[in-house]
């Protein structure tokens, strides 16, 4: 057991370090990466901030509604967007941030940017957008002259100093053209990069530019306000208002998707348009019938269209899903105060360590395939299911490296298992495949435990059969022909023995030698020992006719049974020895084969072995029986048939006659003998009988004597 425990360990051990180090190289993240998207997929619900966000598409059917009905070409005259943001600010939101950046003058002339600024100085809550890189970018400062980024907040320093610079930092800036840039409230940042398959699980909250963190889109909807909201680095979280992020080194955040596109309010740019358009003319019936329904919303504006470009791929759904609406999420979460974090090492390493250990016990303590595959259905789903338990406490979970650790930990298990078993295994095959059924070995290696190959104390039914005058048999047969017949008769009689779960001891000539309750414990050991008996008996009377023609007369085999204590274990020399028996029960059991001549009969089992059967067997009372080497007298008796089968007549005769012999009543015992003469053990009492009236002896105690073996 020790050793079991030493190698479960080690497997586990080792097993978590393997997992952990790919895990610690990045290795297994795009294994991961399907895991979450599952998790993701399963679990995202709206939450208690999604209500209070909007977002406006400029989807494809926008796009052929304004070339249709306004022959308006791609891209817009800008002032099409004021319409959209007056509509907004009608309705009382509370932002409005465009998720669309105005790089370059509009190609509708200078009126038309001046039209759109008009438009967004009014509004006063307007977020524009402005794309921040390490590479591109025409400016590497803040221009004085457009909408500076908060003061430094409190506790930045602090938490940049112990952050990735290098991830965190952005060296250069595309701003909008000045008209736009200088009328809008906050600009935000509306670059950010997906994981490496491509999929945006994460957000950066803010870059760092020109020494200030600029927030991204979502977050800088949260910024224009009277007063301001001024943002706070509280540790490792961000505080902006009443919503809160957690921030890891570089700024960013596991994002809790909400579910796939448009799960916020979503509108299409033509509708609102199309809405405010008929409000200001005065008509019936606009798209959105009440411009409330942006009230105190942050509304995200942003391209769904195929052909502009700005599909992203996200855990959420296999379809694509506007980026706008990635900024709108992330102010979702950031209201919500329920972004998601990574698990931290700490907890992940000891996690790893944990379950691989345990998988690995689990796997080096099964001993049956049951208990294998068990071990192999707990532990593999184990992993996700905490998983989708710990996204819901709000954390990422690493499923694959825990699936890993476990799953080399159990196959490393099997291995040790079959390389220390299979040889304890290959032994116990060669040790016991001449006397044990191939069903009693398949137990013996599916539970290992039942079997003690040492020398032990054991109560079993111990089984001995001799063919009758075999000796003078084989003085007649050609040594080939006697060869050939004891060999059928052998098989005959050992194929029944071990499909009862008998042990063949040995063969001595033509007796068999067997016993049951060993090597596995058979508590039935009694029945089975006098059912292969019966089975023998008649097997043996099936082919006596085929035998009488090989060998010229008829087989007759004597049997003798005995339960009792005996030493049961290998015996012999260290390099050859035999499964057998020691002990007086066994020597019993002998004598009780040779105590059948006495008798006429065939069959002899002792009191010992007829009060286990429990009334399944029919079975006569022969004799107190006192054997040649033992001085205290055992009951005996003749084991005739199955319980339910038809009782023999000469039975009862024989009753009348052993009660009056027992009551030392001779001469009426002798008469009631002789009134069954074909009954062999009356004939043997009658003779005897007769033989002690001769002498002048009689049987003062009922016992009957034997002289020899």
């Amino acid at each position: 057991m020790k050793k079991r425990l030493l190698y479960g360990t080690l497997c586990g051990a080792g097993a978590a370090a393997l997992a952990l180090s790919l895990w610690a190289f990045g290795l297994l993240e795009r294994l991961e990466y399907p895991t979450w998207n599952w998790r993701v997929q399963k679990l995202a619900r709206p939450g208690p901030a999604t209500d209070r966000i909007a977002v406006v598409l400029l989807d494809q059917h926008s796009l052929d509604w304004a070339s249709k009905t306004m022959h308006l070409p791609w891209p817009w005259p800008r002032e099409v967007y004021g319409p959209i943001i007056a509509y907004c600010r009608r309705g009382g939101a509370k932002a409005i941030a465009f998720d669309v950046l105005f790089l370059e003058p509009s190609v509708h002339q200078v009126h038309d940017d001046e039209a759109f600024a008009a438009e967004i100085g009014a509004a006063k809550d307007f977020v524009g957008a402005v794309f921040l890189s390490d590479r591109t970018g025409a400016q590497s400062a803040w221009p004085t002259d457009l909408p500076q980024p908060p003061a430094l907040p409190d506790g930045f320093a602090e938490w940049h100093a112990g952050a990735d610079t290098a991830r965190v930092s952005a060296a250069r800036a595309s701003f909008p053209i000045p008209e736009v840039a200088a009328q809008a409230a906050a600009l935000g940042n509306v670059s950010d990069s997906p994981d490496r398959d491509g999929v945006f699980r994460r957000t950066s909250l803010f870059r760092v530019f020109d020494g200030r963190p600029v927030f991204s889109l979502g977050l800088a909807a949260l910024l224009p306000g009277d007063p301001p909201n001024r943002p706070v680095f509280d540790g490792d979280t961000l505080r902006i208002g009443t919503g809160h992020a957690p921030l890891d080194r570089t700024g960013r955040a596991i994002l809790r998707y909400r579910g796939p596109s448009q799960t916020h309010l979503t509108f299409n740019a033509a509708a609102v348009f199309q809405s405010e358009m008929r409000l200001r003319e005065g008509a019936d019936n606009p798209p959105i019938p009440d411009p409330a329904v942006f009230k105190d919303r942050y509304v995200l504006f942003g391209f769904s269209a195929p052909g502009l470009m700005d599909q992203r791929a996200v855990p959420a759904s296999d379809k694509p899903y506007p980026g706008v609406e990635i900024y709108a999420t992330a102010l979702d979460n950031f209201l919500s105060g329920d972004f998601l974090r990574d698990m931290p090492p700490g907890p992940v390493a000891l996690t790893t360590l944990l379950l691989a250990l345990l998988a690995g016990l689990a796997m080096i303590a099964s001993r049956k395939a049951w208990q294998s595959v068990a071990a192999f259905a707990l532990f593999l789903p184990a992993p996700l299911a905490i998983g989708f338990v710990a996204y819901e406490r709000g954390f990422w979970f690493p499923v694959v490296v825990h699936t890993l650790a476990a799953l080399v930990a159990q196959i490393a298990a099997v291995i040790v298992n079959y390389a220390t078993e299979g040889r304890q295994k290959a032994f116990i095959k060669q040790a016991f495949r001449h006397y044990l059924s191939p069903q009693v070995i398949d137990n013996i290696l599916r539970d290992p435990s039942q079997l003690r190959l040492g020398g032990e104390r054991r109560e079993l039914t111990l089984f001995f059969s001799d063919l009758q005058g075999f000796s003078s048999l084989s003085e007649k047969l050609d040594p080939t022909d006697l060869t050939s017949l004891l060999n059928d008769y052998l098989s005959d009689m050992t194929d029944i023995v071990l499909e009862e779960g008998g042990t063949l001891d040995k063969y001595e000539g033509d007796a068999i030698i067997a016993f049951w309750n060993a090597p596995l414990s058979q508590p039935d050991h009694a029945v089975r020992a006098c059912r292969a008996a019966l089975r023998c008996q008649r097997k043996l009377a099936e082919r006596r006719a085929a035998f009488r023609a090989r060998c010229g007369t008829d087989l007759l085999m004597r049997i003798g049974i005995h339960t009792g204590d005996v030493v049961v274990g290998n015996m012999g020399s260290r390099e050859r020895f035999d499964y057998t028996v020691l002990g007086d029960a066994a020597n019993l059991a002998s004598r009780l084969e040779g105590a059948n001549k006495a008798f006429g009969t065939f069959l002899m089992i002792s009191e010992a072995v007829r009060a286990q059967t429990g009334g399944a067997f029919l079975a006569r009372e022969l004799a107190r029986l006192r054997v040649v080497g033992r001085a205290e007298p055992v009951l005996v008796h003749e084991l005739v048939g199955f319980a339910g089968e038809p009782r023999p007549a000469p039975l009862d005769g024989f009753a009348q006659g052993l009660a009056l012999w027992q009551r030392g009543e001779l001469t009426a015992a002798i008469a009631a003998f002789d009134r069954t003469p074909n009954d062999p053990p009356c004939r043997a009492y009658a003779a005897r009988g007769r033989a002690l009236l001769e002498a002048g002896a009689a049987p003062a105690d009922g016992v009957w004597n034997l002289t020899e073996k």
